[in-house]
């Protein structure tokens, strides 16, 4: 088939949404194949857990902007290309239906739903041709939207977020992750916005904590009654104790373990769990131990827990008091000492139910439900985006696809396969394979 040329690359204008791991790649690869119209947008500011991947930032940018030093460093490659950076977010009412019709080709390199299914339905709404992509370890998609003829990017269901039982999280926790999640709530309750759904103290109303339905229905309507005479919220009995990290670690990992330990039908089928005193722990001798590896992959002891606890307490305390009465913090996995809380209260948590404890490294992936990017993956997908946006500019939309990899193991090899699929009424597809013996 031949080409029918849209336009030249050279006069092409094309959005890039996303200055990221995908970002970086696909803004070297649209200057060096021979676009010089670019726009590209990002909210985010470049930070040090980035520069294994995003080979645009250096250390030295650090705290800048993504998409503005993301631009300087691509006119590198090619200083005769117009790049227009925007360090926004894209669903900012600014880039509205009009913003979108001002381009061709709108290139998406996100990662989190929320943006992508709004430049999804603003791409239909201005019947803009959409690639979307996105990567998962050694997994990734690419995949072009066309109003009229493809599928849109919310055409399909997602996976949902995983979900545990509270009373899972709050009585009888099994896995890290459990504690994790028990942690973050614990974080929103004492210094954030509480939320009735994420409870951290023991639930009364556990079905499994009593054989007979009518005594857990009387335990939970008693409990109700309870809190409306004399319960206060963990935030305010916290404020009440000027938020003293000794009284809050007996409260949490003393006074609540000992009430679980109460529910007894609980535990004749598990290890109970061991209650800590933040007294006897402070007298008890602590031998120094010698810390190995990196900070953050290392794994502290439980008095090593219990400092970090006070000390991140004490930080939020400060943070809290900086910003006013009545003000909230924000949980974020990137804020040092809202990490450390996580991953203090987790620790001491997994202890308690006798679990291995997790480093910090380790507890900041779990709780940022982060995937761990490579930049081998990152590369493949930009380059596939280019491929099919050369596609969309020559007029051949007929001939895009949607590509995804699939994992094939034997005895032999481990290969990972990438598999052309057809986004329009096609039938045909072929593979490729990238095979390591």
């Amino acid at each position: 088939m031949s080409y029918v040329c849209v336009c030249s690359l050279s006069t092409c204008r094309v959005l890039v949404v996303g200055a990221g791991g995908i970002g970086c790649e696909l803004l070297k690869n649209l200057v060096l194949t021979g676009f010089k119209n670019i726009e590209v947008i990002d909210l985010d500011i470049i930070d040090v857990s980035n520069l294994n991947r995003q080979f645009l930032f250096q250390k030295k940018h650090v705290g800048k902007s993504k998409a503005q030093v993301a631009k300087e460093s691509v006119l590198q490659f090619c200083p005769t290309a117009n790049i227009t950076a925007y360090h926004d977010s894209i669903m900012n009412p600014d880039y509205n239906v009009e913003f979108f019709r001002n381009f061709m080709l709108v290139m998406n390199a996100l990662d989190n739903r929320a943006a992508r299914n709004h430049v999804n339905r603003m791409c239909l709404a201005a019947d803009i041709p959409l690639i979307e992509s996105g990567t998962a370890g050694y997994l990734g998609q690419v995949t072009v939207i066309k109003k009229g003829l493809t599928e849109c990017y919310e055409c399909q269901p997602k996976p949902t977020q995983k979900t545990f039982p509270g009373c899972t999280i709050r009585n009888t926790p099994s896995e890290p992750i459990h504690c994790i999640v028990w942690a973050k709530y614990l974080f929103n309750q004492l210094f954030g916005e509480e939320d009735a759904d994420q409870e951290v103290s023991p639930d009364t109303a556990d079905p499994e904590a009593s054989w007979n339905p009518a005594e857990t229905e009387a335990r939970a309507m008693a409990s109700e009654t309870d809190g409306d005479i004399k319960r206060v919220s963990t935030k305010e009995w916290a404020r009440s104790t000027g938020y003293d990290p000794a009284k809050l670690f007996n409260k949490l990992f003393k006074d609540d373990i000992m009430y679980l330990l109460t529910m007894d039908k609980l535990w004749k089928k598990r290890k109970a769990p061991l209650p800590l005193d933040w007294h006897q722990l402070e007298r008890r001798p602590q031998g120094e131990v010698k810390a190995v590896g990196l900070k953050d992959q290392q794994v502290l002891g439980v008095w090593g827990y219990c400092q970090l606890f006070q000390h991140s307490i004490e930080t939020l305390r400060s943070e809290l008091q900086e910003k006013g009465d009545g003000a909230e913090l924000v949980w974020d996995k990137d804020d040092a000492p809202a990490l450390d809380f996580v991953t203090a209260a987790a620790n001491l948590r997994m202890h308690i139910f006798s679990m291995t404890m997790k480093s910090r490294f380790d507890i900041k992936s779990m709780a940022g439900n982060i995937i761990p990017a490579i930049a081998t993956t990152n590369a493949i997908i930009a380059g596939l985006i280019v491929m099919e946006g050369l596609k969309v500019v020559s007029g051949e939309l007929e001939s895009c696809r949607t590509v995804r990899p699939q994992r094939h193991t034997s005895s032999r090899c481990r290969a990972i396969l990438w598999r052309w699929s057809p986004v329009l009424n096609l039938t045909y597809h072929f593979t490729v394979a990238n095979v390591s013996f």
